[in-house]
């Protein structure tokens, strides 16, 4: 409405001021930028490494198809680098830590030690990745037992899979991260001898399944890793890759997960890719680990249980 009080000819000077002031707005609305896509964030107690990792990691997904997600925590130089961290994937077998985490929190609840029968489960559904050994311990704890570990270990963001279908829990970099970060240090979740077995056995992953975070890490270092894999009718392979590093003055964790890969080996790819600049700014002096180059599928990679859509 024009305000009648207002002259004639001010009028008419304030309708040209008002409409270069608004038709430009209205043009910049009419045609909105896409939404911008997750940069690489870090931060370090080591001058300038915050910087170099946010850069080399970006440049190391460039040009890449894979939807990643990351969340790195050196403690050694207070370093953490997250991508995506609380965006939630498909787990695949990298659940198996946690179904591994929960049946040693439950065991501590009544101070039992692991039957002979358990310790045959655990070690094949960690170090083979073993379907059928982890469908029998995730009906065993049951759902009630699961979301009361997740519950524990604040790992808030995590939600199991129902209907047996462990393979399709809901979980993200930052939760795994978090998970790792209780298996590596002191805490009132898992006790020490918890923590040491879990090590141990993420330590002794079978070398055809040692691909990943793994990448480009240093010889000294001693290497705890879960990897997953799945392909579905949606955001075709997630390919997963989680470790924990120490020994010898070392001590980090890396999870970076995957989807919307055309192939397996392009997940692979894009997370070894990122696990090598990382450990190039981390270490960038010393001697790195070499991991298997995998071109097709190989027998050793799991089948995952059917799931809802029949992948």
């Amino acid at each position: 409405m024009t305000d009648q009080r207002i002259p004639r000819r001010a009028r008419g000077v304030l309708s040209a001021a008002l409409v270069g002031a608004v038709l430009v707005p209205l043009a910049a609305t009419a045609a909105p930028a896409a939404a911008a896509t997750p940069s690489v964030a870090c931060t370090s107690g080591k001058a300038g490494l915050a910087a170099k990792l946010s850069k080399d990691i970006t440049a190391a997904l460039k040009g890449r198809k894979s939807t990643t997600a990351l969340s790195l925590h050196d403690r050694t130089t207070n370093t953490r680098c997250t991508l995506r961290a609380t965006q939630q994937y498909d787990s695949a077998s990298v659940v198996k830590v946690t179904v591994l985490a929960t049946l040693l929190w439950d065991a501590q609840k009544t101070g039992r030690a692991l039957t002979t029968s358990e310790k045959n489960l655990v070690t094949a559904m960690i170090t083979k990745s073993d379907n059928a050994s982890t469908s029998t311990l995730w009906k065993q704890l049951g759902l009630t037992r699961v979301k009361g570990f997740l519950k524990a270990a604040k790992m808030t963001r995590t939600v199991p899979g129902t209907g047996g279908y462990w393979g399709l829990t809901q979980i993200t970099a930052d939760d795994e991260k978090q998970l790792l970060s209780l298996v590596t240090a002191k805490n009132t979740v898992l006790t020490d001898a918890s923590r040491a077995y879990m090590l141990d056995r993420m330590n002794k992953v079978v070398p055809s399944q040692r691909w990943g975070v793994p990448a480009g890490a240093p010889t000294s270092a001693k290497v705890h890793l879960k990897n997953g894999w799945l392909q579905r009718s949606t955001h075709g392979w997630r390919v997963h890759s989680i470790g924990a590093f120490t020994g010898k003055g070392h001590d980090y964790t890396l999870s970076v997960l995957t989807h919307d890969n055309k192939t397996m080996n392009d997940g692979v790819n894009t997370i070894q890719a990122v696990a090598k600049a990382i450990h190039k700014g981390l270490y960038p002096t010393v001697a790195k680990t070499a991991v298997p180059v995998l071109t097709t599928p190989s027998a050793s990679y799991e089948s995952m249980p059917p799931t809802p859509d029949g992948k």
